[in-house]
């Protein structure tokens, strides 16, 4: 056992020493495992943040989208309720149109049948028609 104390001046500061070796690592350890865990949690923060601008950026993009749609909606359905009432006017015309046909081709044949009966009545020939309605009143006959 006098060995074991007389190494007591080596053997003192050495396993002081180790003491202070291992406690400067156990801190340094420490403080990597910090630093790491901190760094971890600046790129977790930057990753949620980078997220979150692109998840608001698309949320932004949809919401554009969605009025665009809306927009293009209301446009069509105006466009097609103008079509709507074009199109009863064009029908309404085209009736209109048929009516006045139907009056003209009744009328032109009036006046045919009121000449002939002029003809048979009269000897001389019939009155000239008005320059306006002379190219619907040619007969085939001729005049």
């Amino acid at each position: 056992m006098e060995w074991l104390i007389s190494l007591a001046p080596v053997l003192g500061p050495l396993f002081g020493m180790t003491g202070v070796l291992g406690g400067a690592w156990l801190v340094h350890r420490r403080e990597s495992r910090k630093n790491r865990r901190d760094e971890q949690t600046a790129q977790a923060t930057t990753y949620v943040a980078s997220v979150q601008t692109v998840t608001d950026g698309f949320t932004q993009l949809l919401e554009q989208q969605r009025m665009t749609n809306a927009q293009t909606l209301e446009r069509v359905a105006t466009l097609e309720t103008k079509q709507t009432a074009l199109e009863r006017k064009v029908e309404v015309l085209e009736e209109e149109q048929r009516q006045w046909r139907r009056w003209k081709a009744a009328a032109v044949d009036y006046i045919h049948q009121l000449r002939g009966m002029l003809a048979k009545l009269y000897s001389g020939p019939p009155p000239a028609p008005p320059r306006d309605i002379a190219e619907d009143l040619v007969d085939e006959a001729g005049p």
